[in-house]
């Protein structure tokens, strides 16, 4: 089925029967095909036992009801939203259950070669190191300077060089990830990103000394604070560890961004790209 999407006066063909998941597969079955951030346990599955049942037809079970065990910040593809740097006086306050998603959302596709910390002036905190990678503000405005505002609503961005090593990559002290300057996000904020979805495990530094500056920047919450203030902005969500196919060409798209009704902080997501077709 195709629909027609208007933004800003522009009218778009979108074809709701084809798309790309930018979501990694996790297989609670082989704890080496998963992705691992900061040392995390594998996600596990187990069958339930209860009264005599035994949830797995394998071992004489009437069906399959398996136990899932997993951390969402570190198992693989998953959104976070504001409560992950912040206290709630209601658990379901701001949580993933409360969040309000646009079935389709203007969204930009870049790709981008994270660069040596000592090729760039911009700021992080704690300080930057001389073996950090970032991805800094200079190379976002080169890239995004072609789109306008409003198709900049949500950004996918993706990390070269890109391989399908990603969807089982431990990310840990020997495989130090990439990460986002204060700077660089800040220019996102300017632009007016409200869903960002990165193939990297966190928009901060692996070892950042518990600081989160860019999730605080993102979010607009005071750095070292956990407090809402009058400017946070609390419906915005990152979304990490995405893997982001290189069949799939930079670009503008719409996104359907999918997330379980979990009152929580983050969850497992299924971020979705549609082509948007330009009707002149």
């Amino acid at each position: 089925m195709k629909i027609i999407i208007t933004l800003d006066q522009q009218h778009y063909h979108v074809n709701t029967d084809f798309s790309y998941s930018l979501a990694i597969a996790l297989d609670f079955q082989q704890s080496e095909n998963q992705p691992c951030h900061f040392s995390a346990a594998p996600a596990l599955a187990k069958p339930m036992q209860a009264s005599g049942f035994i949830g797995d037809t394998t071992q004489g079970g009437s069906c399959n009801v398996f136990e899932l065990s997993f951390n969402p910040h570190c198992n693989g593809t998953h959104t976070e939203t504001i409560n992950h740097i912040c206290h709630q006086d209601s658990a379901l306050a701001n949580s993933i259950a409360t969040l309000e998603l646009p079935p389709f959302i203007p969204c930009v596709l870049i790709s981008v070669s994270p660069i040596a910390a000592n090729e760039t002036s911009d700021r992080y905190s704690p300080s930057l190191k001389i073996n950090d990678t970032v991805i800094s503000r200079q190379q976002l405005e080169q890239l995004l300077t072609p789109y306008q505002d409003q198709q900049l609503q949500a950004l996918v961005v993706r990390t070269m060089p890109n391989s399908a090593n990603k969807c089982q990559a431990n990310y840990g002290v020997a495989n130090q990830p990439a990460f986002f300057t204060h700077d660089a996000v800040l220019y996102l904020n300017e632009r007016g990103v409200e869903h960002l979805i990165l193939d990297l495990p966190s928009l901060d530094r692996l070892n950042d000394d518990g600081l989160l500056t860019c999730h605080h920047e993102f979010w607009q919450v005071d750095e070292g604070a956990h407090q809402l203030n009058c400017t946070s902005l609390v419906n915005k969500t990152i979304t990490e560890m995405a893997y982001i196919n290189n069949n799939i060409i930079d670009g503008f798209y719409f996104l359907n961004l999918q997330t379980p009704a979990f009152v929580n902080d983050a969850a497992p997501s299924r971020p979705l790209l549609f082509q948007a077709q330009q009707i002149n």
